[in-house]
């Protein structure tokens, strides 16, 4: 799926990944390629993403070529037509 990491300061990141665990503010939740379209906001904690990830992804803090993760203070996510936009703060 394709995604796209945003804050008001710049896009910290755009590319595929094969799925993103993220902190909502109901309690975390995965989102998988094809998922069901979904709107819901996050709280204060990182999101984590699998994919392949090389030295260019600077904004991610790279834990592997195939896992990265972003703190994040709050946000919000929406899932539609395999596209997933994060607005973070």
């Amino acid at each position: 799926m394709f995604i796209e990491i945003v804050s008001p300061e710049k896009t910290l990141y755009t590319g595929d990944v094969t799925s993103v665990h993220l902190p909502g503010s109901e309690g975390s939740f995965q989102i998988l390629n094809n998922h069901a379209p979904i709107v819901s906001t996050l709280k204060n904690g990182q999101i984590k993403l699998k994919g392949n990830f090389d030295s260019k992804s600077e904004n991610l803090n790279i834990l592997s070529g195939s896992e990265a993760s972003l703190e994040i203070q709050s946000g919000v996510v929406e899932m539609k037509k395999n596209k997933l936009i994060i607005l973070v703060d």
